[in-house]
């Protein structure tokens, strides 16, 4: 009887344990590379996204929310909580001889994955990495069970040949395994979504909640697509990019996603009048962004095959799931850089290496101002999407004024992990970031008292409603964004004493971070 009677209490501490671990959400991260602001249906495009567009008709969408304005410092803050510069990648890879701008990350910081881990997590990553090519800042060593990613900033969508013609690899690993992907190789969208989805089948029959962490190449150049998906948008674009961004921006402002009273920022300068294109020069523009939304429209395919392994788990409604792009879309014009590996075969193959340029990146970052690169609201406003069927009230739009830096303390408060002080006897740097829980969930949060922002000399800050800011070797601006998000009116004459203020938080920032005159390194 005394047996039996441990054996039924063994059971009960069995299934409470259990029941304590079912709190823990599984946590899904997905990161797009180079999407503008208005390149997915719920945020305007044209470009067929359903499965992004129901996470966000049952989720919740945050319409201020910021990145880091480029590939690897948005990486940086997205993995550590931190501004890039405290996680010491404050540009890209390359060390720049300053511990700001290390180009990998730092012994001062761990990522979501680390921490997750020692909250009980199984965690997975599968694409893009890009936050340091040394071993210390390897997926397989910050944290994460299972890894397949790309170390560098961009692939061949086919294959592993270099991009560039000055000695740069592409490299992928899996964990600390060097692999090489042939022209036979899956299309490297798809081979992403496989991973993902292989290893939740891996850890399916655990006991554990697990993080993912999805970080699609798409649709970063080059671009390149499969030609089912290029056909179902080829000659969609032949009436250019003005009526493009008009459509788009009304969709905005019907899905109450931009201000009404906003205007649509200007067509960029370098963007020339489609009317006056030559009937060649409209097909060749018009293949490009069908290309470009071939792309996004097979990553969105991919992110419907992990919803419905999430769903074949049994575990759709114990799974937060957040999507949002890592910058802007990119005015890169790679076929006029002399150190690009030149190939013209046919456009959207493996024997082209193209971008879609400024003229469809105006268009991706509709209704803002610039590009990836840049810290107007162009380069560094993203789309994203809160899901959680049973946390989340579906179809709410959110004002909150919120961050990359803000996702790490996110993921912990739902995981219910303290970050800690220290880590293998390192001191931490403080996280930057405010969890997103209580906004997720329709209760009054915490807000941040100013953002900040430096990259290559561009720099911004906002404080409310308004922001100052900056390109590089350019004089400041001030906008109120509350009036003029898209950064119309410059009104640094009318309110001198706001931006002075502003640009003293920002010098006092970029001490704090460690940034550093961006003239005197590069």
């Amino acid at each position: 009887m005394i047996k039996k009677l441990f054996i039924i209490a063994l059971l009960v501490v069995a299934q409470l344990q259990l029941s304590a671990q079912k709190k823990q959400p599984n946590i899904i991260v997905i990161l797009a590379d180079d999407l503008g602001f208005s390149d997915i249906g719920a945020f305007g495009s044209e470009i067929k996204t359903p499965n992004l567009d129901k996470l966000a008709k049952n989720g919740l969408i945050l319409k201020q929310f910021y990145n880091a304005g480029r590939c690897c410092p948005s990486r940086a803050s997205l993995l550590t909580g931190l501004y890039p510069h405290q996680a010491g990648i404050g540009d890209m890879v390359q060390d720049k001889g300053f511990p700001a701008y290390q180009g990998y990350l730092n012994e001062h910081c761990i990522t979501i994955g680390q921490a997750l881990k020692q909250a009980g997590y199984n965690t997975i990553v599968s694409g893009k990495w890009h936050v340091g090519l040394v071993p210390s800042a390897w997926a397989v060593n910050r944290g994460f069970d299972e890894s397949f990613t790309l170390q560098n900033n961009g692939s061949s969508y086919f294959n592993s040949e270099p991009l560039y013609n000055d000695g740069r690899k592409v490299t992928f690993l899996k964990g600390d395994q060097e692999i090489i992907r042939t022209d036979k190789s899956t299309y490297l969208t798809q081979e992403i979504t496989n991973f993902a989805i292989n290893s939740l089948e891996k850890h399916r029959h655990e006991q554990k909640p697990f993080f993912l962490y999805v970080a699609y190449n798409a649709p970063h150049w080059p671009i390149q697509a499969l030609p089912e998906d290029i056909a179902k948008y080829k000659g969609k674009y032949l009436n250019g990019w003005d009526k493009l961004r008009a459509s788009r921006f009304k969709k905005l402002k019907q899905q109450g996603i931009i201000d009404k009273n906003w205007d649509l920022s200007n067509r960029f300068e370098k963007v020339p009048d489609w009317e006056k294109l030559s009937t060649e020069e409209k097909d060749k523009w018009d293949t490009r962004m069908a290309i470009y939304a071939a792309m996004i429209d097979r990553m969105d395919a991919g992110i419907g095959e992990i919803l419905q392994k999430i769903k074949s788990l049994g575990e759709e409604d114990d799974t937060l799931i957040l999507f949002l792009s890592d910058n802007g879309g990119s005015a890169d014009d790679v076929k006029n850089w002399n150190y690009v590996t030149q190939k013209n075969g046919t456009p959207g193959s493996a024997a082209s290496i193209d971008s879609y340029e400024s003229p469809w990146g105006n268009v991706s970052n509709t209704p803002f101002q610039l590009f990836k690169k840049n810290t107007h609201e162009g380069g560094i406003a993203s789309p994203f999407i809160a899901y959680y069927p049973t946390h989340i009230k579906g179809g709410k739009l959110s004002n909150r004024v919120s961050h990359l830096i803000d996702i790490f303390p996110t993921c912990l408060e739902y995981a219910g992990f303290q970050y800690p002080d220290s880590f293998e006897e390192k001191k931490l740097t403080a996280l930057e970031g405010i969890s997103l829980k209580k906004e997720f969930e329709g209760q009054q949060s915490a807000t941040h008292e100013a953002l900040f922002w430096e990259h290559e000399g561009s720099k911004a800050v906002r404080k409310g409603e308004w922001k100052a800011v900056a390109e590089n070797n350019q004089p400041w601006e001030l906008y109120n964004l509350a009036a003029d998000r898209t950064e119309t009116k410059n009104l640094t004459k009318s309110e001198p004493k706001i931006l002075q203020n502003l640009i003293e938080l920002h010098e006092q920032w970029s001490a704090k971070v460690g940034v550093e005159d961006w003239n005197k390194i590069k």
